[in-house]
């Protein structure tokens, strides 16, 4: 194969991600609500391995972290005690002209990017999207829709501390729903007003949180790695301190190169201990950590990396989607293929079976591979049976949503008891036994590259 493309043109991308049901305008049908976006039938499984390989990393696999699930809806006391309400916002200018609102950290120069008009000087913005609980609209039913998960950890640190009987260090992670009020939206699914993060927060003695935050550095960025982002597209960018949030000693964000530049896709914070000390002071309840070495009771320290699941799919759908030629099904000529190369782990269908044809006599035993290859597991996710239109349609279909593997049912294995395995990224074929079909596609999952265990 040559001639390949890897240069990706943002509506490209978003066409084929609506084409194959991977992510949906939300609300289309009714002309659409801006930033927002419905996961398809692909998308949401692309979505959950992503998920599922961050928790196998940063949960199952080490013995120094446990799991939370905490509400969207908290306390508005919260909010008001970790700095949310009164810093939780971003410079804002409105244009003369058009009226338009834009963020002043978004834009090159002085003048609406709109219309170009003239604008206002900037004004501070909170970010917190608010609503109203119980009956009545007013002040003391005001509650904000959470723009982070952390502070569900810090509430429920003693909670988690007496229930799970942890050492420090240790970490407690989460992921889920998170909402800001973003004003300038853009770039798909970078930017939006409801997105997902995969947080975790790691309680250190202090003194050694800028150890920790130097090895989550590496840790978060190895992760990435491991899935298939290579490291030509990803970087390390440090905050300059006037851009520090609110909480933050020091953060590094990693940044992936997309279409259109660099943007972040994780941000890994050394919080110190101020959520803890903020949180035990307007509650009353003292949210430390009894050191039996000392005898004494300690405020831990807090290094927080943090993964944009939504930003995340970006990532990983950019840098899967190749265009290069290929030879058709007839191997006499070639034409253009479109290919997701996809880590396995992450690929929403991890094999297809496609019988060659639709024949009552081909039928029942391409459904009996099927079966013994969705029922063995061996997959770990979604199997699929394909047979409609060609071969060499289905084959280009399989490799336009990121399908490692291909299994062919044709008239011959009705004689040989044999199967045909097509590999997504060199198409080569092989001929294979039924009766061996499970081991092998079970090993040629586990040869793909794998996610190496936890190096810290």
């Amino acid at each position: 194969m040559t001639n390949t493309t890897t240069q990706l043109d943002l509506n490209t991308l978003v066409s084929l991600c609506k084409r194959r049901g991977f992510i949906f305008q939300s609300s289309e049908i009714y002309g659409g609500l801006a930033s927002t976006w419905d996961y398809g039938p692909l998308g949401v499984e692309l979505k959950r391995n992503i998920k599922d390989a961050w928790w196998r990393r940063m949960v199952w696999e080490r013995d120094d972290m446990v799991g939370l699930d905490s509400a969207v809806l908290m306390h508005t006391d919260v909010w008001q005690a970790s700095g949310h309400v009164e810093n939780f916002s971003d410079p804002l200018a409105e244009c003369t002209e058009c009226h338009q609102r834009w963020r002043i950290d978004q834009i090159d120069e002085r003048e609406c990017p709109s219309c170009s008009g003239d604008l206002t000087e900037p004004r501070m913005f909170n970010l917190m999207l608010k609503t109203y609980l119980g009956p009545v609209e007013n002040d003391a039913s005001v509650a904000y829709l959470r723009p982070e998960t952390a502070q569900g950890i810090f509430v429920n640190f003693e909670n988690v501390l007496t229930s799970t009987r942890r050492k420090l260090p240790f970490g407690i992670a989460q992921s889920g729903k998170a909402f800001r009020n973003e004003i300038t939206t853009r770039n798909f699914i970078f930017r939006t007003r409801e997105f997902e993060i995969m947080e975790l927060e790691f309680f250190v003695m202090p003194g050694e949180d800028e150890m920790w935050h130097q090895r989550w550095i590496e840790e978060s960025k190895c992760w990435y790695g491991d899935l298939g982002l290579p490291e030509n597209r990803l970087r390390l960018r440090n905050h300059e301190t006037d851009e520090l949030a609110h909480y933050s000693k020091a953060t590094t964000d990693i940044e992936y190169q997309f279409p259109w530049g660099w943007g972040e896709i994780s941000g890994i914070a050394n919080r110190t201990d101020y959520d803890l000390q903020a949180h035990s002071e307007a509650s009353g309840k003292q949210l430390t950590y009894f050191d039996q070495a000392s005898n004494k009771h300690i405020m831990p320290y807090v290094v927080e990396p943090t993964f944009g699941v939504d930003r995340s799919v970006f990532a990983f759908l950019s840098d899967a989607y190749v265009e290069e030629d290929a030879p058709t099904a007839s191997s006499r000529d070639v034409e253009r293929r479109v290919v997701l190369k996809l880590h396995p782990t992450l690929a929403p269908i991890k094999v297809a079976v496609l019988p060659l044809s639709r024949n009552e006599t081909l039928a029942p035993l391409a459904k009996r591979v099927f079966d013994t290859v969705r029922n063995s597991q061996v997959s770990n996710g979604m199997v699929q049976y394909d047979d409609t239109q060609s071969i060499g349609r289905r084959y280009r279909r399989q490799d336009e949503v990121g399908t490692p593997f291909c299994i062919t049912v044709d008239f011959e294995s009705l004689d040989d008891g044999k199967v045909t395995i097509r590999d997504r990224d060199t198409m080569a074929q092989d001929r294979i036994s039924i009766d061996r079909l499970v081991n092998e596609v079970g090993k040629r999952l586990s040869d793909s590259p794998t996610i190496r265990p936890p190096q810290i």
